[in-house]
């Protein structure tokens, strides 16, 4: 009897040291339902480190009054709010523990514990793998300014040049407007001219001869001035 009591002294220290280095692996929850035949119960819980359980990870939980009296189960399946655990031995758990409904107990995984772990190393190189891209995307940041900068510059040059082409070209069309204007001018005074000496010319025209061609009849032997 005094070995036994030895044993669970000892267990119930290792358990309390793991607790104390590992306490990322302590988090509590109510129990929602009890169901005795298939040894399941259902709990649910706030942490937001739950994501790191995973179906099939082992836990230990035990009433918040005494931490002594533990029960051993695995994660079946979650949510994210609720765990659904199977009791190793149920017969064993409710004997140390007062299951009911709406009770609040403390659990432990040390799945938990290593998956976080696991998630820290990760998250390092994540960390890593973010400064380096940042770094990066800063450098390509600068680049994309300076580049921007530059077009802006090129655009300014050439809307100056663009100005002063524009000047240039509207004064060659106004000059040549006023060429046009002026040929037009002249022409339509040529014309009128040409109008004038034509109807004049008509006006004074002088026939060679006084006398018209009668052309009384189909044959032109015949035809006679008069």
């Amino acid at each position: 009897m005094k070995m036994v009591n030895l044993i669970v002294c000892i267990f119930v220290l290792s358990l309390s040291q793991v607790f104390a280095v590992d306490s990322i692996g302590v988090f509590s929850g109510r129990l929602v339902k009890i169901n005795t035949s298939a040894r399941l119960i259902r709990l649910k819980v706030d942490f937001s480190n739950i994501k790191y359980l995973n179906k099939g990870d082992k836990l230990e939980f035990w009433n918040e009054k005494d931490q002594k009296k533990s029960c051993r189960a695995f994660l079946m399946a979650k949510s994210n709010e609720y765990l659904l655990v199977r009791i190793t031995d149920f017969s064993d758990c409710i004997k140390k523990i007062f299951l009911v409904a709406g009770g609040y107990v403390q659990i432990y995984s040390p799945d938990l514990v290593n998956n976080i772990k696991m998630g820290k190393e990760l998250f390092k190189i994540l960390e890593k793998k973010r400064l380096a891209v940042g770094g990066r995307l800063s450098r390509a940041k600068k680049e994309l300014s300076r580049h921007i900068a530059k077009v802006e510059a090129v655009n300014d040059r050439y809307a100056i040049l663009r100005e002063k082409l524009e000047s240039e070209w509207q004064e060659e069309i106004t000059l040549l407007e006023e060429d046009r204007l002026n040929f037009f001018k002249q022409y339509s005074q040529l014309q009128l001219s040409l109008l004038e000496i034509e109807r004049k010319t008509e006006r004074y025209r002088i026939d060679d001869d006084n006398l018209k061609e009668d052309r009384w009849s189909l044959d032109s032997k015949l035809y006679f001035k008069k």
